[in-house]
């Protein structure tokens, strides 16, 4: 990679992250397509990279925000949900190289995961557009929260997004959290979905090929972002930080169109 191309991949990484760390949703969700689109690394490197610049911004959030006293998690919940979200991350990444393996064109996994995202993203905008009519729940029985848990953790690992828009309309729907309650826990799912998949990569020996350098930049633009994430988050409303949200899914949801053509 040249100069201009890390100054991209260090942008991006950032400017992801700090919307991230406002909305919720790990950032990953914009850092995936947009790489993508870019075409240059393959999807696996990319799906690796997002995860763990993903990985470093919710870390980071979400130890600032118990050191600060301003952590919003609900522990009795947010504890199993992340706890089912470490197994499901597991999942989703031994799902993603079953079907790396089976694709001829390693194309065709980015079309699949462009298209996943899309559907996801849509059903997300228009929950939020008509959440404000639609009854919510408030399920406090753990295990009820590791399945939801372990299936967010399979979206978030397999789509290589870090946690994305789902992640907010599930603890809207079934926790009734309001949306800087969300933001929070759903970085604390994203952090232990993350790092189940990384250990799992590690330990299976199938990270794929990248420069060094790279991942340095993202890393670092990550936990950056997530910094200025934090200083937005505490000076904005709920309500601008959920029109942030709607326009937000907008952009992914062209992104994902551009990327199913492309890769097909």
């Amino acid at each position: 990679m040249n100069l201009y191309q890390y100054i991209i991949f260090g942008m991006v990484s950032f400017l992801a992250s700090a919307i991230g760390a406002v909305c919720g949703i790990g950032g990953g969700v914009l850092i995936k397509p947009i790489l993508d689109a870019l075409g240059v690394l393959n999807v696996a490197a990319v799906s690796f990279l997002s995860g763990c610049t993903v990985l470093s911004m919710s870390c980071y959030s979400v130890i600032k925000a118990k050191a600060s006293g301003s952590c919003l998690v609900e522990m009795k919940t947010g504890t199993p949900l992340a706890a089912g979200a470490a197994f499901g991350g597991v999942a989703g990444k031994i799902m993603f190289q079953y079907c790396s393996r089976l694709a001829e064109n390693k194309d065709q996994v980015g079309a699949v995961q462009a298209l996943c995202l899309l559907i996801i993203t849509f059903g997300t905008f228009l929950y939020t557009l008509k959440k404000d009519k639609i009854k919510t729940h408030q399920i406090s029985n753990s295990l009820v929260c590791i399945m939801i848990g372990f299936i967010l953790g399979i979206f978030s690992s397999f789509l290589g997004i870090g946690g994305g828009p789902i992640n907010l309309v599930v603890l809207f729907f079934f926790f009734s959290m309001d949306t800087k309650m969300a933001a929070q826990n759903s970085l604390y799912i994203i952090l232990f979905s993350q790092a189940a998949s990384l250990i799992n990569t590690l330990a299976a020996n199938t990270v794929p090929e990248f420069g060094i350098g790279t991942l340095a930049v993202m890393v670092s633009g990550g936990i950056l972002g997530g910094a200025a994430g934090r200083i937005i988050n505490r000076q904005i409303s709920a309500d601008v930080v959920n029109k942030l949200f709607i326009g937000l899914m907008v952009m992914i949801m062209g992104v994902c169109v551009y990327n199913m053509v492309r890769f097909m």
